[in-house]
């Protein structure tokens, strides 16, 4: 019989799950999401949430039965799917980390450069960087023993951001719908509703208790998608759809969303609710894939070359991110879109759909949700690469109401003159 953990250590885990979902794709989400619409914004996360939800349960089912601290997806999927498994997961999780710690740096640089005045600036993007990197190769117990104080920080930052955002919000601007948009938005909702690293660690701490941590999981999850359908309404109604300051306009430069909010809103209190929050959602997640990368490298320094020192894991681990950061400043929407349409998707998607698929003793309804959860898994996957590759480009609306939008004015002038 299994040990059934306490309250506390339901909301603990709760809370975790949370935090885990607070980084860098909510900063985004107004952005992408904005320029679909609220109604579409509504149904992909609710689809695709639930499909992170679904992959959550599969993969917290699996790490349950090995009950082992050190249960990672690589391993699993080679006993579900042989070694071309264990390639495609090892594979997709580097891609994984590596580009959100990109996404990390640029995006947080970017807040950072428009608090200072300083956009675009390579010098304060190596600050950051190196801050960063300096504190992922400190003791991170102190984080690990304050994450519920560090939740509620966030919680109390976010409310404060919404309730100010919503008194310059206009409940017209919800009414706009760019439906086809929404495919090419769906990444970031992914990658949104992604924790899934973590639960190894969180099945772990709740002692392997099935009913608990399928609940533990459902809480954070409903939180985080309260949390972004408020945030995304938020930023809708509150930003123009295109011209300064705009979601267009974020859209186009990859700026984080908390930037032309707080240039519109012109509130110190806004300014500081956004920062402590953009910046703690950033450091916070940076600090945790950082640490999660750095492992996965020393491991495979250590089976592969048996190499043992710190150094040329810390050069592995953090020198691809910066570089990248630095030959391109405005990647940051752009690499969670990768992250998400493609890492996440083939990880935390569509591999564990086909383990319920194909693993015997899952009941059909199991195996129906599996089936249609893997193909919209394999739709988001095909439209991203489709994107990245060239042969589609799902254009927003509000990029040719811009243009329509600039010609008329032009027009106008020349008649005037």
């Amino acid at each position: 019989m299994q040990e059934k953990p306490g309250v506390f250590s339901l909301f603990a885990v709760m809370a975790l799950v949370t935090g885990n979902l607070i980084g860098a794709g909510i900063l985004a989400l107004p952005v992408s999401m904005g320029l679909a619409g609220m109604t579409p914004s509504l149904f992909a996360m609710v689809v695709y949430g639930g499909m992170m939800f679904f992959t959550a349960v599969i993969l917290a089912r699996e790490a349950t039965e090995k009950q082992d601290v050190n249960f990672d997806y690589p391993s699993l999927y080679e006993r579900y799917l042989g070694k071309i498994g264990k390639y495609i997961a090892t594979a997709a999780n580097m891609l994984i980390l590596y580009g959100l710690l990109t996404a990390y740096i640029t995006g947080g640089s970017k807040i950072i450069g428009n608090i200072l005045n300083m956009p675009d600036s390579l010098i304060l993007m190596l600050i950051f960087a190196a801050i960063l990197i300096i504190l992922t190769s400190l003791d991170l117990s102190i984080i690990q023993k304050y994450n519920v104080a560090l939740i509620i920080i966030l919680g109390v930052s976010f409310i404060s951001l919404v309730v100010m955002g919503e008194e310059h919000a206009s409940l017209s601007h919800l009414k706009r719908n760019d439906w086809p948009f929404a495919a090419a938005a769906i990444p970031l909702v992914v990658t949104a509703f992604h924790f899934h690293n973590i639960i190894p660690t969180l099945c772990g701490d709740l002692k392997w208790n099935s009913s608990t941590i399928w609940k533990a999981m459902l809480g954070g999850m409903i939180l985080a998608f309260i949390m972004n359908v408020l945030w995304v309404q938020t930023g809708i109604g509150c930003l123009p759809l295109y011209g300064e300051n705009s979601i267009l306009d974020a859209y186009h430069s990859s700026t984080p969303a908390t930037v032309p909010m707080s240039n519109i809103i012109h509130s110190r209190a806004f300014m500081v609710f956004a920062t402590a929050f953009s910046m703690l959602a950033i450091v916070t997640s940076f600090l945790a894939n950082g640490v999660g990368l750095q492992s996965f490298i020393r491991d495979l320094l250590y089976n592969s070359f048996n190499v043992r020192k710190k150094f040329p894991v810390m050069i592995l681990t953090f020198t691809p991110p910066v570089v990248v950061s630095m030959l391109w400043p405005d990647i940051f929407l752009r690499a969670i879109d990768v992250v998400g349409g493609i890492g996440i998707v083939i990880l935390f998607g569509i591999l564990p759909c086909i383990i319920a698929i194909i693993k015997k003793g899952n009941t059909r309804m199991v195996k129906i949700t599996g089936v249609i959860f893997l193909v919209l898994a394999i739709l988001a996957f095909c439209v991203e690469v489709a994107q990245e590759t060239g042969l589609a480009k799902i254009v927003p609306s509000a990029e040719i109401e811009s243009l329509k939008d600039h010609t008329h004015m032009r027009h106008i002038r020349k008649i005037s003159q």
